[in-house]
């Protein structure tokens, strides 16, 4: 199946089949492409109907037996040209056992031996059966569509003189300014640099809720704005851009399979050339067995129950549905704000029963913040805010810079003196008064006693004015607002051992990991001792998988361990997205549970399809072997209803967790 976007086309993969959705490794039949073929889509149907009316009035009027065959022979071909002309056509290319041979061989069979109704019968309701599916897959194809078909092909490119024009997206260079209207597509990542608007981002990250942007704010390529005019400056060319690094996601998932899917392409491959094997063997063997014990040859029966085991032994159902499913798991995925870079990521996804995180930009923010501010007696907050962030305003590390922004008010008062203590802090003159601001080892070189119950949580900068202990204050991470419940989202779905792990100090990291109920927390560690963390995980997992969830650089070696390796952040260290199995397009971590629901109703699709599919067919095999009269028309319902009846039930897989 090939889906086309407006500037690429995503090529999904939904199996090697003996039928219209097979291509490129199994080729294609010229029933592929029924409905681009006919001017109207509704031209099977005509002539199944029109087939349907002739074999009705062949019936009533009971014309003599040469004229009668004839006219069947005539409806016949009116009704199963299309599918006569696939199987020569398939067969001259040397592909020989697809679905168009088993249902000409069954048809053509039913003429042979005289039941010429139920040869006709068996192309009507194959063609039908045809239609239907054609009908499912394309929904499919459709929905796949509107969910990748957020590149526009061109920009509003603002031009020196100020005029607008419109030209290719990409041709539009970095630094470039882009005009966006109200209904219009992001064609191109950038910063606004002029209006205020809401942006509609849920085909990037599944978030329903608008975003409000104004200048300075940033406005990612596939997000649709919503009302006022804004221009933007480009910061990445178009193949750089985020939608054309989630198209290519999306492109790259379907070519990774699923265990699932690698199995039902060797077994069609294999199966199909044994059935009709031993359909061959059903029509001539015992026949010949008989006529050698008392020389009868019963030839119509075994030859009909050859023909209806051929048809129904066709595996149609599984090499569609399988793959199918695990196509509709990735967009439904996808829609949700999560990108799986292949199906075979969905199979591990479902047994998750531990979960490691990372700490920075994973279960926190990853930016300082004030989160503590505590005066000695005879100091007020705002006093020792006030010098404080004076002292550190010279400052470029980050505890310095979220202090004075924390403080967030014109420095007005005169500093002097200004000196970084590496390591330790930083000394000035604020308004004539030396400020000490730093750490423990800081107050301790200069005699000033602290308090040694401060607060773990975060980096402690101690203040002293003259030589005077003036008080606290903390710096820190800030916990997601969402974390707490994705971790009990988690445990709900059965998973059984959340740890973190975190390059921060000991205390730090199990004070937070103890406020969010995880179950092992780890802290002052390297990125190799993550890695070694994980082995160790992964050695006592037994037989679920281990899902790392990081952000960073310094998380790709961990990611690119574990079973499920998950980015957050949507399109962040190009390191991290690399090493990466999955991807969260925003730092909602509930997401992680939204992708274990998809994955897990996926695998429940694809394990009752392949259940519905071989047991149906197994039991209408066995049927085969007994006197039912028309058991033909029974078998092709096997096989098209079937087939159809479980390519419906992997569309269910297309929904969204809600």
């Amino acid at each position: 199946m090939s889906v086309k976007t407006n500037n690429s086309d995503i090529n999904v993969d939904i199996g090697c089949c003996c039928h219209e959705a097979s291509h490129d490794g199994c080729g294609k039949s010229d029933h592929d492409h029924d409905h681009k073929d006919e001017k109207n889509k509704y031209f099977p149907l005509i002539r199944a109907a029109a087939g349907l009316a002739a074999m009705v009035v062949l019936f009533i009027f009971e014309p003599p037996f040469y004229a009668a065959l004839v006219l069947y022979i005539a409806v016949y071909f009116m009704v199963g040209y299309k599918v006569l002309w696939s199987a020569a056509r398939n067969i001259s290319k040397g592909r020989v056992f697809d679905e168009n041979l088993l249902m000409s061989v069954a048809s053509i069979g039913a003429f042979f031996i005289g039941e010429y109704p139920e040869g006709v019968a068996v192309m009507i309701f194959y063609i039908v059966g045809e239609w239907f599916q054609d009908m499912a897959v394309n929904r499919s194809k459709r929905s796949i569509q509107a969910l990748l078909n957020i590149r526009p092909d061109t920009a509003n490119i603002v031009r020196a003189d100020g005029s607008v024009s419109k030209i290719a997206a990409v041709d539009v260079a970095v630094g470039d300014i882009i005009e966006v209207r109200p209904g219009e597509y992001v064609p191109l990542d950038g910063v606004v640099i002029q209006g205020d608007s809401s942006l509609d981002t849920s085909a990037l990250s599944g978030e329903s809720l608008p975003v409000d942007i104004a200048p300075e704010s940033e406005a990612l390529s596939g997000s649709i704005n919503l009302n006022g005019v804004i221009r933007i400056r480009v910061t990445s060319s178009f193949g750089e851009s985020t939608v054309s690094k989630i198209l290519k996601m999306v492109q790259d998932a379907t070519a990774k399979k699923s265990p699932a899917e690698k199995f039902i392409s060797r077994f069609a491959r294999i199966y199909t050339p044994v059935v009709v094997s031993l359909a061959a063997a059903i029509t001539l063997l015992p026949p010949l067995a008989l006529w050698l014990i008392n020389g009868g040859l019963p030839f119509a029966l075994w030859a009909e129950r050859g023909l209806t085991f051929l048809v129904i032994s066709c595996p149609c159902a599984l090499v569609i549905s399988v793959p199918l499913g695990y196509f509709g798991g990735l967009g439904a995925a996808s829609r949700a704000g999560v990108l799986l870079k292949g199906s075979n990521y969905l199979d591990n996804l479902k047994r998750v029963d531990t979960v490691v995180f990372d700490k920075t930009g994973t279960l926190t923010e990853g930016s300082f913040k004030i989160v503590e501010v505590s005066p000695a007696e005879g100091t007020s907050r705002d006093e020792l805010l006030r010098i404080v962030a004076h002292a550190e305003s010279f400052s470029s590390h980050p505890v310095a810079r979220s202090v004075v922004s924390g403080y967030g008010r014109e420095l007005s008062l005169s500093v002097s003196g200004q000196h970084e203590l590496s390591g330790r802090g930083v000394s000035a003159v604020v308004d004539g008064v030396q400020i000490l601001a730093g750490n423990g080892r800081l107050m301790a070189e200069n005699s000033i006693d602290v308090p040694q119950d401060a607060p773990p949580a975060g980096t402690v900068v101690y203040a002293a004015a003259d030589g005077r202990y003036i008080g606290f204050i903390i710096v820190g991470d800030t916990v997601k607002v969402h974390a707490a419940a994705a971790i009990e989202q988690l445990y709900a779905l059965g998973v059984r051992r959340t740890v973190m792990l975190s390059g921060d100090r000991p205390e730090t990291a199990a004070h937070m990991g103890r406020g969010l109920g995880l179950s092992e927390i780890h802290g002052g560690l390297l990125p190799n001792g993550k890695v070694e963390h994980i082995e160790r995980l992964m050695a006592e997992k037994g037989t679920g998988s281990l899902l790392f969830v990081g952000d960073g650089i310094n998380d790709a070696p961990a990611l690119a361990r574990a079973d499920v390796g998950v980015c957050m952040g949507g399109m962040g260290s190009d390191a991290a997205n690399q090493a990466a199995d999955m991807i969260i397009l925003n730092d909602d971590l509930r997401k992680i549970a939204a992708g274990m629901q998809i994955a897990r109703r996926t695998g429940r699709i694809v394990s009752q399809n392949i259940v519905f599919a071989l047991g149906f067919k197994f039991v209408v095999m066995a049927l085969s072997f007994l006197s039912i009269p028309n058991i033909l028309w029974l078998a092709v319902f096997a096989d098209v209803g079937v087939s159809l009846l479980a390519i419906l039930n992997s569309l269910r897989a297309l929904r969204s967790a809600r």
